[in-house]
């Protein structure tokens, strides 16, 4: 292979290549696997909100006898299907300036423009024989590592609750890392993710343990909660920024388990919240916490055992929420 020539199409380029013949989307290598509705309504959506999305990899020929440029997809045939689908009206998506699904018709003609000159990253594979295309293909489409759970339901589901459980983490990313709530690597593996869909879950149907994936499901493509649950968020988060930064940081509180259990405890009294008394509550708990066994009542042991045990289900939740709530409320 000579080189990648690395450019941006605008969306109407793309359009202008498939109408005119240019474009091979079912080279012979390609996965015959096809995104859902709500994946490429997650793509086009991205494309609106102006975030970047992988680049599309293309080898670059000629067609000497029909004199004609022919460009075939190495990566990213489900990209520029799904772009090609909205335009064609046949899918819709989430429009930042909209309160419901859109298609491309019903947008205006100054949204149709804004979408239409929105830029593709291309790379072009310039003099790539079958099996330069081959190894290229495999390696971009290999996974180098096993995927964790949130990673995997982040690649499985692309509707309206993963959306609001991204979007809601992305807000405290920035607390998360003040408070060394989650590591660089835990946020790189989606923990933060999966810490919000667990708390956002409990928040609208109450303390248990829940399975992510069941209502990442059931929500895909209609969650009508989002402006409830995300102001008790924004309510919570407020109370705790409101806290000496040292109470939750040079505690047990930054354990991620006691820290959704902090947050699921004050879930219980937003409006009349004492800051104080939590500030004091909490360095109690964990002056407590640190006791010796032998100085420790049954309460204490309990809180003990639910925050140090290997599994941590609706028991121990229960348990850490009940001790807590009689500490700070």
């Amino acid at each position: 292979m000579e080189r990648v020539d690395y450019q941006s199409l605008v969306v109407q380029d793309i359009i202008n290549l498939q109408r005119q013949g240019e474009l091979n989307l079912n080279p012979w290598y390609q996965r015959r696997s096809v995104w859902n509705d709500s994946q490429r309504s997650y793509l086009i959506n991205t494309l609106f909100e102006r975030k970047p999305i992988p680049t599309i990899y293309i080898r670059h020929t000629i067609d000497l006898d029909k004199e004609k440029s022919i460009k075939e997809v190495v990566d990213g045939q489900q990209r520029i299907r799904s772009i090609i689908s909205f335009y064609n009206n046949e899918i819709s998506a989430i429009h930042p300036s909209h309160n419901q699904r859109v298609k491309f018709g019903q947008l205006t003609n100054q949204q149709k423009q804004m979408f239409l000159m929105t830029p593709i990253p291309i790379g072009y594979l310039q003099g790539a024989s079958d099996a330069d295309v081959i190894d290229i293909f495999a390696r971009i489409n290999s996974v180098a590592k096993s995927l964790n759970a949130q990673e995997k339901r982040n690649a499985k589901y692309s509707g309206l609750f993963k959306q609001f459980c991204v979007n809601e983490s992305t807000k405290r990313l920035e607390f998360f890392r003040q408070y060394d709530i989650f590591s660089a690597n835990d946020i790189a593996r989606m923990n933060e993710v999966q810490f919000m869909s667990d708390l956002i879950i409990n928040l609208l149907d109450g303390l248990n343990r829940y399975s992510l994936d069941k209502y990442y499901k059931e929500y895909d493509n209609d969650f009508t909660r989002g402006r409830e649950i995300s102001e008790k968020l924004d309510g919570l988060f407020n109370i705790i920024i409101q806290l000496e930064p040292s109470v939750i940081k040079d505690t047990i509180f930054k354990r991620q388990p006691i820290f959704f259990s902090l947050i699921m405890a004050l879930s219980n009294n937003i409006e009349n919240a004492d800051i104080r008394k939590i500030e004091q509550g909490i360095l109690d708990i964990d002056a407590h916490y640190r006791l010796d066994i032998t100085d420790k009542n049954q309460g204490d042991i309990d809180f003990y055992n639910a925050v140090s045990a290997t599994t941590q289900g609706e028991v121990q939740r229960r348990v850490r929420d009940e001790y807590i709530k009689q500490y700070i409320l």
